[in-house]
């Protein structure tokens, strides 16, 4: 079995980097799609020499440059050829982000918000009520959205014995996006050892992105797509405050597609999935350090879909465009009596919005340039962006490259 988590690495035997379809056993007919280019580098997109939006980066240009954000992968690939439901090919896994060190106990506010509402997002009801984030937030593909729950909820009860005497049992957050393409998802390949894993492998710094986690089996506008995040930093005279996003991609299709405004899916027609099941939905996650109430947070959670919508998405019918954001400039602490904090400022949550944005349409298009090719059930293959096209498209549009 092929696992792997961010602290270390598997081979990728099921990946392909471009090219001709994986052989498939006599029986199965495949009408390959037109292979692209060989295969780019992977780099993110500033790499690549776009920047979108105005404001800065963080560090890392990444959800964990919010203080106290950790994010952890668990990553499943095994096998190809075939689908034999229960056994594979399996390209799934788990992303979990921490909020801090004890969520917990030391609850944070946050908000959600439903750009379209065909997927699932777990412990949300809770959320509403209390406008408090109580658990870790988990992103992985739809049919193991139980087993990740499980998982969970076993970690919780195995740290805090209290649950379930003295302290409620919580319902974790848990996101999912469809995988079939790619995916045995009848397999149903995840389990409580696999959370386990992704949370042990939480950590500050540089985000893994692409097919990874979560993000295994996902597609985005019809390219690779999966685990992409960014980060915007506030004005000094604001705070210096972060704002990070991180999105789980698994939407669009790739007429659609815009990077910094210009139609690069039009440009691009070779390397279409052939299969009709495409991309279906996005899990988009927000944070910040900055000292925010859930109202606020529940501005910027819909300011995250505009992002979105700048990267060309319209959240089709069979989408699930499920969005959260939660702030750690907050601390609540589990039985205290009262909390006294700062509120941010309304009166400049304007700049807020724009890093949420600008965070958001970035994190996409950064699932999509690290994502790399990927074949999985029955030779089924996504694509990655090809990113070495990008300067000539860039300049036909009049959007010439940094350095290029």
């Amino acid at each position: 079995m092929a696992v792997k988590s961010d602290t270390g690495r598997v081979s990728r035997r099921a990946l392909l980097a471009g090219g001709a379809l994986a052989a498939i056993s006599a029986g199965c007919s495949v009408v390959p799609a037109e292979a692209p280019r060989a295969p780019s580098p992977r780099r993110r997109l500033r790499d690549l020499g776009i920047a979108i939006g105005s404001l800065t980066p963080g560090r890392w240009n990444a959800i964990t440059d919010v203080p106290g954000v950790r994010v952890g992968h668990l990553t499943r690939i095994e096998g190809e050829g075939p689908l034999v439901p229960g056994r594979g090919p399996i390209r799934t896994g788990v992303t979990v982000i921490l909020p801090g060190e004890d969520v917990w106990r030391d609850n944070v506010p946050a908000a959600r918000f439903t750009l379209n509402g065909n997927g699932e997002l777990t412990g949300v009801s809770t959320l509403d009520r209390h406008g408090l984030l109580e658990t870790p937030i988990f992103l992985t593909d739809t049919s193991n959205i139980g087993r990740v729950m499980d998982g969970a909820l076993a970690w919780m009860l195995e740290k805090y014995p209290e649950i379930g005497d003295s302290a409620p049992v919580p319902t974790p957050i848990v996101g999912e996006t469809w995988a079939a393409f790619l995916h045995d998802a009848e397999g149903r390949h995840l389990t409580e050892e696999h959370v386990r894993e992704a949370i042990l492998a939480a950590r500050s710094g540089p985000v893994e992105e692409g097919a990874v986690g979560g993000g295994t089996g996902m597609l985005c506008y019809e390219f690779k797509g999966g685990i992409g995040t960014a980060s915007r930093r506030l004005p000094a005279a604001m705070g210096n405050y972060t704002l990070g996003v991180l999105v789980q991609a698994n939407h669009g299709r790739r007429a659609q597609l815009r990077i910094d405004g210009v139609p690069v899916g039009r440009e691009i027609t070779e390397g279409m999935p052939y299969e009709g099941r495409k991309s279906k939905s996005i899990l988009i996650i927000g944070a910040t350090d900055a000292p925010m109430t859930p109202v606020q947070l529940g501005r910027l959670a819909k300011r995250m879909a505009l992002g979105l919508g700048r990267t060309g998405a319209v959240s089709m019918h069979g989408s699930g465009d499920l969005l959260l954001f939660f702030s750690t400039g907050v601390r609540v602490r589990r039985g205290a009596a009262s909390t006294a904090v700062p509120v941010w400022n309304d009166e400049h949550i304007s700049v807020a919005h724009e890093a949420a944005v600008e965070a958001t349409e970035e994190a996409v298009l950064n699932a999509l340039a690290m994502a790399q090719t990927m074949t999985g059930i029955q030779g089924n293959t996504a694509y990655a962006l090809p990113v070495d096209r990008l300067p000539e498209i860039m300049r036909k549009y009049g959007r010439p490259i940094s350095g290029r």
